[in-house]
């Protein structure tokens, strides 16, 4: 059977053309349930969620049950894999019973004042960060991005977009590839199509891989380059200082002609770290010069025998890079810090709340125990 790009008009046989796998099989192993329809989330629009089955794509929305369960920042994301009590349909909306394990999972803290963690792309094998090569150009967002992509656990990449507006995009090319040592690097032209065939050639059949980065990198252009039509929309940038409007709104994943699937999002202007995962794998410079620390835990601040402030002095280590790392690292603690408080006092109120009930209970009946 023909695959084909749109959910709606095709029926899909294969799960494995959806990225299902064994390490997803071997969870539907534990249902005892004699009708088991497992499902991938394919967009999710204010808690209303598409999904794709073996027999086509459909509405689905959480069991009440699943909704209470689940912690905040726990419900299901895009690119996840559920369990649907029944087959999605184009006149009835199914219900989420239960959501497997991940894989992977990109997250980011939530903007604003919310202490949680926000799903990105759930399920992902590459994660590639565009960035474009104009006035928005920043190395230091794309470690950010990689720290977060590392700890994941996909495979990070990082796409220079828009090489014909720049004049020096061998200059910047061998910044980040300073800065960013063993990930792969692609330099694009995604409204020329020119460069995307080596992206195209990594998104095997059955991988996913999603599309991170600012607004206005041009990742929905790159997109419909290789859907081969134009499905995503797509905006102008301001030319004063290069940033796009969020012209995508939603996450979307998308099957590619000749398999693979690919998980477009819209830009964000802010990815907070959640924890100090990842650090390592973008500062490995700094984490092997940690290991010669003469004390366990060094901050490479006022500590003697710090290895990392010694390779600062001599000038092997750029002193803006280590600075960059420590405001990674306290950003990282202090959402942790947060995200520690807010689960204290959510355990207090817990506690408040059965102490006052089992009061009530004990008035209610005379005072007995």
């Amino acid at each position: 059977m023909p695959r084909a790009a749109h959910m709606e008009n095709t029926i899909v046989t294969e799960l494995s053309t959806l990225g299902f796998g064994p390490f997803f099989e071997e969870q539907l192993r534990h249902f005892t349930a004699p009708e088991i329809v497992p499902a991938r989330i394919a967009s999710e629009h204010r808690g209303a969620y598409e999904v794709w089955s073996r027999t086509g794509a459909g509405q689905a929305q959480l069991a009440g049950r699943l909704r209470l369960e689940l912690e905040d920042g726990g419900v299901p994301g895009v690119g996840d894999w559920v369990v649907l009590r029944d087959e999605p349909g184009p006149d009835r909306t199914a219900t989420i019973d239960h959501l497997l394990a991940r894989r992977t999972v990109f997250t980011r803290g939530a903007s604003g004042p919310q202490v949680r963690a926000q799903v990105i792309a759930a399920n992902v094998d590459l994660v590639f960060v565009v960035c474009s090569l104009d006035s928005d150009f920043n190395v230091r967002r794309i470690e950010r991005y990689l720290a977060r992509i590392w700890a994941s656990g996909a495979q990070p990449s990082v796409i220079l977009n828009k090489a014909d507006i720049c004049e020096d995009t061998a200059v910047r090319l061998a910044e980040v590839e300073t800065r960013c040592r063993g990930v792969q690097l692609y330099v694009t032209s995604g409204l020329r199509s020119e460069g995307l065939a080596m992206i195209r050639e990594s998104i095997r059949d059955g991988l996913t891989a999603a599309f991170v980065g600012s607004s206005g990198a041009g990742k929905s252009t790159m997109v419909n380059a290789l859907l081969g039509e134009a499905r995503m929309p797509t905006g102008e940038v301001r030319a004063s200082d290069g940033r796009g409007r969020h012209v995508t709104t939603h996450r979307q994943l998308v099957l590619l002609p000749g398999g693979g699937l690919l998980l477009d999002t819209p830009g964000m202007r802010e990815l907070q770290l959640t924890d100090e995962d990842g650090l390592d794998s973008v500062f490995e410079d700094i984490a092997a010069l940690s290991a010669q620390c003469r004390f366990r835990g060094c901050r490479h601040d006022t500590e003697p025998g710090c290895a990392v402030k010694k390779a600062v002095e001599s000038g092997d280590l750029a002193a803006e890079r280590l600075e960059h790392y420590r405001k990674l690292v306290r950003e990282a603690q202090a959402y942790e810090l947060r995200h520690d408080e807010r689960l204290r006092r959510q355990s207090e109120r817990v506690w408040g709340q059965l102490h006052d009930e089992v009061a009530q209970l004990r008035r209610w009946k005379g005072g007995k125990t």
